[in-house]
């Protein structure tokens, strides 16, 4: 994918920038594969030493620790919808737009693939309703599919290069452009060209979710960092020595003096196997009155114990921990008991917490440009009206409380201000979900217009009977 490319019906610059956003995308490809491997339980080990047979690297063990290191924060920054405190967003389309999207899951496919790679790319496009697809689409692109030109100065993308299919080889075949104002679909079919083109007004239609931004690395820093995969490597290999140490520790170790082969033998005069040897154990062996020892003398070894690796794979499981803000007992090496009380719990999970904050705090802006931006192809405008500016993503607490702590909390909250008993934000915070609170006010709407009915009817029939 580094050879240079030229694609008909595009001008000498912009089919600089597509060679150059080719470029980039394969010089990341390696660390990106390698990052998507430590997830998906896919990285193996090569031979390290000589002491551990090769088939123990074989075997295909494998190790979640860095898969683990990505979901349980991801699992802690959930969206719970957007809302929008100057007006209706059902009145925009947002449930169509939702269901439509398979919301939920795209965003959270996008903070996945975000703290595995550090970016994610949400992308906006018009939907063709003559082929079944809805006015407004929202897609999810990896860091390994999709790459692009950060402008520092307006914190938002020049241009995005997606790539949207590729041959039986795994080479693209077909790239989207992203550019201001404009949207190119280039296909390989024998040579490079441009097989659509297609304006619109806004912009880049594409956002970079990112996390932990910092200065030098505008486009993020991966949760499989260096060490977590140092670490990674670390407990693997120690889990493989286990496996390999468990056929030595698992039969007891003994030695022989002045035993004839022939009980090492088959009738047939052939060698046993190791292992009918191991499980088959020596009950007897028989005298050689003519041998100079004609009784054979056994001697055992005690087994040896796995402790050893054991105490390894813990100390490596309190650094992978360190490193992560994972607890302890969340790799499944922690013989500890688990808090009691709701305040240990969250205490013990305190730098998880704060980093599952400080994410949300990170993807919140890009997530919500490209909602607001759906939403208005979705309505047909041709810009985002500043109303809709108060629009915000919500989000639900990373810190996980009972139903019934979280209702005893916003009990308290409502009575200390009672007029929020009357809103949907009290109805939230005496622990109601979305649709509990839309069906609680669906039924108090029904009842007052009951109500008014047959306060109507009353004073009808007290006219009558006046």
């Amino acid at each position: 994918m580094n050879e240079k490319i030229t694609v008909t019906g595009l001008d000498g610059q912009t089919n600089d920038l597509v060679n150059e956003l080719r470029t980039q995308l394969a010089a990341r490809m390696p660390r990106n594969l390698l990052r998507a491997s430590y997830y998906d339980g896919k990285r193996a080990i090569r031979q390290v030493g000589t002491v551990i047979p090769p088939q123990y690297f074989r075997m295909g063990i494998v190790l979640g620790w860095s898969a683990k290191a990505v979901d349980i924060l991801a699992r802690r920054c959930n969206l719970d919808g957007f809302a929008w405190p100057d007006g209706d967003l059902d009145s925009l389309g947002r449930r169509e737009m939702d269901e439509a999207n398979n919301l939920t899951a795209e965003i959270s496919s996008a903070l996945i693939e975000s703290l595995i790679h550090g970016v994610s790319f949400l992308v906006n496009t018009e939907g063709d309703p003559s082929v079944g697809e809805v006015k407004s689409l929202l897609h999810v692109k990896t860091a390994r599919d999709a790459t692009g030109t950060w402008n520092a100065r307006r914190r938002q993308l020049d241009n995005l290069l997606s790539v949207t299919h590729r041959d039986d080889d795994g080479k693209p075949d077909q790239y989207v452009l992203y550019l201001d104002g404009e949207t190119l679909t280039l296909q390989r079919e024998g040579a490079w060209r441009v097989t659509n083109r297609t304006e619109h007004d806004w912009g880049v239609p594409a956002e970079a979710v990112v996390y932990k931004p910092r200065a030098g690395r505008p486009m993020g820093t991966s949760r499989i960092s260096r060490a977590v995969m140092s670490l990674h490597d670390q407990a693997l290999r120690t889990v493989i020595r286990m496996e390999g140490h468990a056929d030595v520790y698992s039969f007891p170790e003994m030695w022989l003096l002045g035993a004839d082969e022939s009980i090492f033998k088959n009738a047939d005069g052939t060698a046993k196997a190791v292992w009918q040897v191991m499980l088959g154990r020596i009950k007897a062996i028989p005298d050689d009155e003519d041998a100079q020892n004609p009784r054979a003398d056994v001697k055992q070894f005690s087994a040896s114990s796995p402790q050893p690796h054991i105490d390894q794979l813990k100390q490596q499981a309190q650094l992978f921990a360190g490193e992560t803000s994972v607890p302890l007992s969340s790799l499944g090496v922690s013989d500890m008991a688990n808090p009691t009380s709701a305040d240990s719990y969250i205490a013990s999970r305190e730098d998880l917490i704060a980093e599952a904050e400080g994410a949300v705090d990170d993807w919140s802006p890009a997530i919500r440009r490209a909602y607001v931006r759906g939403l208005a192809i979705q309505n047909g405008e041709q810009t985002i009206p500043a109303g809709w500016r108060s629009i915000e993503p919500k989000w639900r607490s990373p810190i996980y409380l009972s139903r019934a702590a979280a209702a005893d909390a916003g009990s308290k909250q409502v009575a200390a201000v009672p007029w929020l008993a009357d809103t949907e934000v009290g109805l939230e915070l005496l622990g109601l979900d979305d649709q509990q609170i839309r069906r609680a006010i669906a039924d108090r709407r029904r009842a007052q217009a009951r109500a008014t009915v047959d306060a109507l009817i009353g004073a009808g029939q007290s006219a009558n009977n006046g």
